[in-house]
């Protein structure tokens, strides 16, 4: 019978448990402080060629598992998991990018990759441009001895537009800069985003996977994926300055969530699509904006690259006679879906933008065309049940 005190029976009980058990399920292991067999163990450098168990912030086995999970679901090789979509955003900048260096970024980009951009970036001397992803041959213009990393973003996650994409990555290639890709609308799901065309990919490929990967509107986690090992080991190197980590029960949940994937994915993109062509007939919306239909932004450029994969995003642009006020009383009026932000959980979402302050360039419409724009994000409820409330909701407008 052992003389040491309970607390020390517990922390050092000598029990392990058989090996051979099997389940579906990825065992999820909980670990800050990583044990080493011995000194020598301890005192051999981290390697980020292979892996090693040093400290709970680079990895235990559940999230190295889903980091692998999630890279081939990118068609990558490597995948750095983060806090949230921010950080995923956040990680290739400060990475890729020097005082004296500039970055390009399409005038829709996300909100937070904007104010990071014109914020952090700028106080670290790093200047920026914004470009047309429409345009290539302006985007083209604009590239110079500086350039040293543009984002790319398919498609704008408020106005919808499809970039160039082949375009857009040949200029790049042709003076040898670095590229990174917004992947969180296509997830992996609507193209390949490291061969979008023979010998034509993105460097880098990052997605919020508090979206669909995630699915239940419950986790924030974002990833980070390439293909080349230099590339990665560079990203790693920022990644640990950074003090990125996350949490073990947050992996549990999105490798929970990764299997239906696709399946979710696709249902919601087919009940996006069928209502963005139904609210396409309403009198009141002067527009609808979503890459898959005929006559939205990029349309054609998503053609060229799509398998298929549309996502559960679309915006309409309500006619200019229709005041914010008015077209907030119609967001107030929906039921089924909520008013929040992020999208691809379970609930329907819309949210009003007001981009007066949100933009460089001009939009792809003029005032005489549309005024406010709302977003919508389709969910999982039913088809019907989503018009008949956009149907009520479009009666409170008059």
């Amino acid at each position: 019978m052992s003389k040491r005190g309970k607390s020390t029976e517990q922390i050092h009980h000598a029990y392990q448990p058989p090996s051979g058990w099997g389940a579906v399920p990825v065992p999820i292991y909980k670990a800050s402080t990583v044990l080493f067999p011995d000194t020598a163990a301890l005192h051999q450098p981290r390697s980020r060629e292979k892996v090693t168990y040093r400290y709970g912030l680079q990895g235990t086995p559940s999230s190295l598992t889903l980091a692998a999970r999630v890279a081939t679901l990118e068609q990558a090789q490597h995948c750095i998991l983060v806090p949230s979509g921010l950080a995923a955003i956040t990680l290739p900048s400060m990475a890729m990018l020097k005082p004296g260096d500039e970055v390009l970024l399409p005038d829709n980009v996300y909100g937070q990759n904007r104010y990071v951009t014109t914020g952090l970036l700028s106080r670290l001397g790093i200047t920026h441009q914004f470009y047309d992803p429409l345009d290539a041959a302006g985007f083209e213009r604009l590239l110079n001895e500086r350039t040293r990393l543009v984002w790319l973003e398919a498609a704008g996650s408020i106005t919808m537009e499809f970039p160039d994409l082949l375009g857009l990555l040949r200029a790049c290639k042709a003076r040898g800069v670095s590229t990174a890709m917004d992947n969180t609308w296509g997830a992996g799901m609507a193209f390949n985003a490291f061969e979008l065309a023979p010998g034509l990919g993105v460097d880098i490929s990052m997605q919020a996977l508090t979206k669909f990967a995630s699915g239940g509107a419950d986790v924030l986690m974002g990833a980070v994926c390439t293909r080349d090992a230099r590339l990665h080991r560079r990203l790693d190197e920022m990644y640990e300055f950074l003090g990125y980590g996350v949490g073990q029960n947050d992996v549990e949940a999105v490798l929970r969530g990764l299997p239906s994937l696709p399946l979710r994915y696709r249902a919601q993109e087919a009940a996006a699509l069928e209502l963005a062509t139904w609210m396409q007939q309403q009198p009141a919306v002067a527009r609808v904006l979503h890459p898959a239909l005929p006559g939205s932004p990029g349309h054609a450029y998503w053609k060229q690259v799509s398998t298929g994969g549309s996502s559960c995003l679309f915006s309409a642009v309500f006619k200019p006679g229709y005041c914010a006020a008015q077209v907030d009383a119609f967001v107030d009026a929906l039921t089924c879906f909520g008013i929040g932000y992020s999208w691809a959980g379970p609930m329907s979402l819309a949210v009003p933008y007001d981009l007066t302050h949100s933009r460089d360039l001009p939009l792809p419409w003029s005032p005489q065309e549309g005024g406010t724009l709302v977003r919508f994000a389709i969910g999982l409820e039913e088809l019907e049940d989503l018009r008949a409330d956009l149907a009520q909701a479009l009666a409170v407008l008059g």
